[in-house]
């Protein structure tokens, strides 16, 4: 009895994934760095708690906006790729057909049957053949502003909500400390998450986001201890 093989890749993942897995980092980091900082300037809690507030509101905001704007511009230049194959398919078929043969030979096929494959592809989908072997354009890697802006913004949202539901927790000196070592747990696993789900090793996915959190948070919290200056 036959069965039926389905593959379930990463790639399939990758535009969401990307937007969630930076969200969430920027949203533990940024949020948790603000109430380092502002904790060791001796802020009252009240202070600390409504820097943490705003911080998550315009964090996700920049978020959102900041992927819109650059997920929309890699999907008008898909676009015009789009628009440009179109017509050169339209008016240069023979040298388009070439350009499919030539790529074809490259990845180690002989010319009669890249002539073949060529030819086989573009009686079907011409264009979609072009896009994906010549340009490296498929559904899975286009470009989805709604889609990234909302992850992105969710997930910062999301993740900045972690070290702020710390703050009315514990009040006190001790506030900076429990936030910044809360905060590197849970950079630490949303590596592991991260890892886990683009397939790529745990220890260089934790090292990697709990590094630059650590850098972050101990230079916000180094500023506040400094200057020493009251938030309120």
């Amino acid at each position: 009895m036959s069965r039926l093989h389905i593959e379930a890749h990463v790639i399939d993942r990758i535009g969401w994934l990307r937007a969630s897995i930076l969200g969430a980092n920027d949203g533990i980091v940024s949020t948790a760095s603000l109430i380092a900082g502002v904790a060791a300037a001796g802020a009252a809690q009240s202070s600390i708690l409504v820097t943490g507030i705003a911080g998550l509101v315009a964090g996700a905001m920049s978020m959102a906006a900041g992927e819109y704007v650059s997920v929309s511009s890699q999907g008008d230049a898909e676009k015009a790729d789009i628009a440009r194959e179109t017509a050169e398919l339209e008016t240069q078929p023979e040298f388009e057909r070439e350009e499919l043969i030539g790529i074809y030979e490259k990845r180690g096929l002989d010319r009669e049957l890249a002539e073949k494959v060529a030819d086989k592809l573009m009686a079907g989908n011409a264009l979609e053949a072009h896009l994906r072997d010549e340009l490296g354009l498929t559904s899975e890697m286009s470009a989805r502003p709604i889609q990234a802006a909302l992850a992105s913004a969710g997930a910062f949202a999301a993740g900045a909500a972690l070290p702020l539901i710390l703050v009315p927790l514990f009040p006190g000196p001790s506030l900076t400390w429990i936030v910044s070592g809360a905060s590197l747990l849970f950079l630490a696993i949303l590596g592991v998450v991260g890892a886990k789900a683009g397939g790529a090793p745990v220890g260089k996915g934790v090292l990697r986001v709990t590094f630059w959190g650590a850098v972050a948070m101990a230079a916000t919290a180094a500023i506040g201890s400094l200057f020493g200056t009251t938030v309120g």
